[in-house]
């Protein structure tokens, strides 16, 4: 058990305390081991093939995925029973950080790991894993996952790939084209989404040998060139019954709950690419002179470092929180023999705030590393220049980063409960953020109240108050987050050992409560709540005690020195 309690608390109304969270300071020596093995994996074998791959010799991506296999880094959250290694979401999530390097094999190696895999693992019968999981934890055969189509991205319950039952009731004929498939063209089995009879939304198992079976060429694409993008084309192809996933007119809850883990897959991949953009910039820095000495002595660069160390450290804060927590959902459903779907959904809201957080600073982070590199940023023969552009489609992948924001704003509306007494935090090192995160939730609440009495709840139309709510829900898990981690860090060592860790939480708790605080200001009308929206933002935008420009130095001081992300 990751955590001390196993109770789980919802961070916008209970008090969450630091011994809740899970944190990277809580790494064992199995996570210190597994991090190093991916490392290697990553800088040995992937990073020398990195230009074929590139060019798209997918023999050499094909190669890198067994050899994947053979060390047990596709099996890593895949259950003992069905020859996975179960090392859990921890792990999982280690392993997909440190793959980032890798960059676009770090997009195949998710495909088979995560969406591809798990709905055979998760939802499919003894059968079914019995037959497909040693090959494709192995790496011998490689996984697609077929979901959207021409006219059903976001909207994927829309889609119009067709199956209907053979006369004899054998096996299912699939109609229908799908698009932008990952791996697709190497992949020995695709996970497809069609409707039985126009209606019911099933999930399938489909090989690529079956009759009828066919991919386009390759898509010409802005990033993560090397990696396989392509239509899957069904002509009559027939499926067994036996390889439906699940139940017919079910297959929602496999995609969306495979969606969900997808998401916070990318969210760690996001992380291990801000962390090698940081790593980059850094060196680079310390490196390149102007003026006679180096850009990283320049104060306008390090206020361009401290700013990307500190949005990493607060994303990578509620990244293994989560991890922690759906850790701890996993082991109590082995427990009490509960199901995957009603086990994974419990946290598809911080699949998704780790999705939207973590892309987005992602994007900040590549673009300022671009910056640094001034000229030679914008050079292909610069790594910084393809992670810029790799970096785009995360915020588009997995569900859009505006649906995201809508789905996050729907659950907490659905499931809003009248907040608990505001806690009277005693003198501290974090009393001015902890109050900080107080006044957040007071705001969240407030909000939800207004477009209750104001009837502003049909998300579908009122698009812009569902941002500003997930955007407060995110910052109010991402500051929690920050605190949390810090203070158990401190509890563990001291304050002097933690500099970094309570510079970067102070910082981020200010800036990015001002910056919802004028935000709200600008919506006051809209809400048709004023009165109680000033005052809250008034308290959100006061100035900061600490010398803001004197910490940000300290933070990019420390990350100079390390020549590296460092926290």
């Amino acid at each position: 058990m990751l955590t001390e309690k196993k109770d789980r608390k919802n961070f916008l109304y209970d008090e969450i305390l630091p011994a809740n969270v899970f944190t990277p300071e809580d790494f064992e020596d199995e996570h210190i081991m597994l991090a190093d093995m991916a490392t290697k994996f990553v800088m040995n074998e992937v990073y020398p093939k990195l230009e074929k791959i590139e060019n798209q010799e997918f023999n050499e991506t094909i190669n890198l995925v067994k050899k994947a296999g053979e060390l047990g880094l596709i099996g890593a959250d895949i259950p003992e029973e069905d020859g996975g290694l179960e090392l859990g979401k921890v792990c999982a999530t280690i392993i997909s950080e440190k793959m980032a390097v890798g960059r676009s094999f770090s997009i195949t190696f998710g495909g088979q790991t995560g969406i591809g895999a798990l709905p055979i693992a998760y939802f499919g019968t003894k059968k079914q894993k019995d037959k497909y999981l040693p090959d494709i934890l192995s790496g011998e055969k490689i996984l697609a996952y077929a979901l959207t189509e021409p006219s059903s991205g976001t909207d994927a319950m829309s889609l119009k790939t067709n199956a209907l039952i053979s006369d004899c009731g054998n096996y299912y004929l699939l109609n229908g084209e799908k698009q932008w498939i990952t791996n697709s063209a190497f992949a020995d089995v695709f996970i497809v989404y069609a409707k039985v009879d126009g209606q019911k939304f099933t999930a399938f198992i489909v090989e690529k040998e079956y009759e009828g079976v066919s991919t386009s060429p390759e898509e010409k694409k802005m990033g993560l060139k090397g990696s396989s993008t392509r239509s899957l084309v069904l002509e009559n192809v027939k499926v067994p019954v036996e390889n439906v996933i699940g139940e017919v007119g079910r297959g929602h809850i496999i995609a969306f709950n495979v969606l969900n883990i997808g998401r916070h897959k990318i969210s760690a991949t996001s992380l291990g690419t801000a962390k090698r953009a940081i790593e980059l910039a850094v060196k680079y820095a310390n490196e390149r002179k102007q003026f006679g000495q180096p850009l990283s002595s320049f104060n306008l660069i390090k206020s361009k470092i401290a700013d990307m160390v500190i949005k990493t450290y607060v994303n990578e804060s509620a990244i293994y929180r989560t991890s922690g927590l759906m850790q701890d959902g996993f082991d109590e459903m082995k427990q009490t023999g509960g199901d995957y779907g009603e086990t994974i959904a419990r946290y598809a809201m911080e699949c998704s705030i780790n999705k939207v957080m973590s892309t987005e600073i992602l994007d900040f982070v590549v673009d300022e590393a671009v910056q640094i590199h001034g000229g030679y940023g914008y050079m292909a023969e610069y790594e910084i220049e393809t992670l810029y552009r790799d970096s785009r489609i995360n915020r588009i992948f997995e569900g859009t980063n505006e649906i995201n924001r809508i789905l996050i704003a729907s659950t907490v509306l659905k499931n809003h409960l009248k907040p608990a007494e505001s806690i009277d935090f005693k003198n501290g090192l974090f009393q001015r953020e902890k109050q900080v995160l107080q006044l957040l939730k007071k705001l969240f609440h407030e909000s939800i109240e207004s477009v209750k009495e104001n009837s502003l709840s049909n998300f579908n139309s009122e698009q812009e108050i569902a941002a500003f709510l997930a955007d407060l829900v995110i910052s109010i898990y991402a500051v929690e987050s920050a605190i949390l981690r810090t203070e158990k860090a401190i509890l563990k060592t001291s304050e002097e050992t933690n500099r970094q860790k309570i510079d970067c939480t102070k910082v981020y708790s200010l800036e990015t409560s001002q910056q919802l605080a004028l935000r709200a200001l600008n919506m006051i009308n809209h809400f048709g709540n004023g009165d109680i929206f000033s005052r809250i933002a008034s308290l959100l935008v006061m100035s900061s005690p600490e010398n803001i420009i004197a910490v940000k130095r300290r933070i990019a001081d420390a990350a100079i020195m390390k020549e590296c992300y460092f926290c």
